[in-house]
């Protein structure tokens, strides 16, 4: 903790030590995160980086006719527009706020100087790329080739691990645009696991009951994930 503001909510920022979040804590501010709201769109220049300290951002692959389709989250453990430390970037994907919380952002270009002076977090953004390229691509073969339940329990999961909450605010008409399939698709899906017990439906949230059993039905993508972050991230300094 600098001041009155506290790193260890974001896992990349926690892993830095006093001397380099010194060269951040002057420019870093608070921002809620409301869902739906837009962070970034595809093709503009970034000129925030946002390090989520609860919540959940989708990055979304977007086409010439406006569909979009999720292909990686960014919660707690990483950063959005981290890369354009290294130099000016402009966003291949989406950011939208996908779950409600908190960041800490922080203007590109003070990133850029910051990172200039730290090789430490220079190192930090490039392991973090990595972890973020890797469930890019791992998303790729998920939406390719495993059917939408899997999917489903993937991304349930995977929003469980960021809010530490078994309650999932989400819209049957947001879930059907990350996993790319018909609300009509994902009402059945969510209708055939309450059924079973896995979870409990209302509009606008799904309450996890069994969090193993929905392990159980997920695709293999996300234990794939999580051991890429727990391989790739450093560890929060002591």
């Amino acid at each position: 903790m600098i001041g009155s503001v506290s790193y260890k909510q974001n896992r990349l920022l926690a892993a830095l030590r006093p001397a380099e979040l010194a060269l951040l804590h002057p420019h870093l501010k608070h921002l809620a995160l409301v869902q739906g709201e837009l962070l970034q769109d595809k093709g503009e220049r970034i000129e925030r980086i946002f390090f989520p300290q609860s919540g959940m951002i989708s990055l979304l692959a977007v086409m010439h006719q406006g569909n979009a389709i999720e292909t990686a989250t960014v919660g707690r453990e990483g950063a959005v527009g981290a890369m354009s430390g290294l130099g000016p970037r402009h966003a291949f994907t989406r950011a939208v706020v996908q779950m409600p919380g908190t960041a800490l952002q922080i203007p590109t270009g003070r990133f850029q100087s910051v990172v200039a002076q730290s090789p430490a977090i220079r190192d930090i953004v490039v392991h973090y790329n990595e972890v973020l390229l890797a469930q890019v691509q791992q998303s790729a073969a998920c939406n390719a080739l495993h059917d939408a339940e899997a999917r489903f329990c993937r991304w349930l999961l995977q929003s469980r691990d960021r809010s530490d909450s078994d309650v999932v605010p989400i819209t049957q008409e947001f879930l059907a645009q990350m996993l790319g399939v018909r609300r009509t698709t994902v009402t059945l899906v969510a209708q055939s696991l309450q059924d079973d017990g896995l979870l409990r439906y209302r509009r606008g949230r799904i309450e996890i009951m069994d969090r193993a059993a929905l392990e159980a039905r997920a695709c293999e993508c996300y234990a794939v994930v999580r051991r890429e972050l727990e391989q790739y991230l450093p560890p929060a300094k002591g």
